[in-house]
């Protein structure tokens, strides 16, 4: 900045004229004795004049000293103010969070009472992209997804459960007596319903569960997981997906899982950019970890 001393120079000063004492000052800024002592010569020197003396053990200000503090008092002060005030608007600010539609309908939104209680401070705005790490229109605060390394740079990864992935079917579907008595091997015969998205899914819980993943049919497809999932309930055939987003309807009895579920090689994770820095993401990922850890995870096989 034109014709301004050393900022740190100036911090120095104001640090030690407001409390008194080179040593405290040093002790608030985190810094040396010697290193506040430096800065106050620096001052000094430039000025061409003493800023401070000895008193006792603490320090008085000279007239120029005073003449100085009274400048920098108040800008330094100023600054506070406006750094708090924008701290105070960032956490009043709504927190927003990017979440596939998938993971928005059978997660989130089943638990935004309980959300709503536990965070009673965060204000959360929920913002539906099917790719939340990628997000096409504004970057989000966090972005929770169910992802596998490596996470996509630019991001903080906060881990929050391993993912598990089974078949379900409705009580409802014409097939299921065959199917429970044929056990695992039956779905090999079956029109398995699948997403675009994730085509991979079934034969990797075919390969974890000793199954030939090239013995497989697939039926209709559909562009997102809740839309399978719908088709699932409404018994039109056996869906894939991940237990924590079926949990409530198997708990309902909408949905059966005779078949278990298999970890993947995918995550859970609440992801934030790194430059920013916002202490409310800590808290959302410790109630989401929770979340995740209290679910019953019904007939997860090793």
């Amino acid at each position: 900045m034109r014709n301004l001393p050393s900022l740190n120079a100036l911090r120095a000063f104001e640090a030690t004229a407001r409390l008194g004492s080179v040593g405290r000052a040093a002790e608030e800024l985190h810094v040396t004795h010697g290193a506040i002592s430096r800065q106050l010569r620096l001052l000094e020197e430039a000025l061409g004049q003493p800023l401070v003396t000895r008193q006792g053990r603490g320090i008085a200000l000279t007239v120029t000293g005073k003449q100085l503090h009274d400048h920098v008092s108040g800008a330094f002060e100023a600054l506070r103010d406006g750094w708090a005030q924008l701290q105070r608007d960032r956490q009043d600010a709504p927190f927003v969070l990017g979440c596939a539609g998938s993971l928005l309908a059978r997660w989130v939104i089943p638990r935004l009472e309980r959300l709503e209680r536990d965070l009673p401070a965060l204000r959360l705005h929920l913002s539906p992209e099917e790719d939340p790490l990628a997000p096409r229109h504004a970057e989000p605060d966090a972005a929770l997804a169910m992802a596998v390394p490596p996470w996509p740079a630019g991001w903080r990864v906060h881990m929050l459960a391993p993912e598990h992935i089974g078949p379900v079917v409705s009580p409802r579907y014409a097939g299921l007596a065959r199917l429970l008595a044929e056990g695992a091997a039956g779905l090999s015969g079956e029109a398995l319903l699948f997403t675009h998205s994730r085509p991979q899914a079934w034969p990797a819980w075919a390969q974890a569960s000793g199954m030939n993943a090239e013995a497989l049919h697939y039926g209709q497809g559909f562009a997102h997981l809740f839309y399978l999932l719908e088709a699932a309930v409404a018994g039109l055939g056996v869906a894939i997906a991940p237990v924590q987003l079926v949990q409530d309807d198997i708990d309902a009895g909408r949905l059966l899982a005779p078949w278990g579920f298999r970890q993947t090689d995918a995550s859970w994770i609440l992801a934030t950019p790194r430059r920013r820095n916002d202490n409310r993401v800590d808290a959302l990922a410790a109630w989401m970890r929770n979340e995740l850890k209290s679910a019953p995870l019904t007939s997860i096989l090793p």
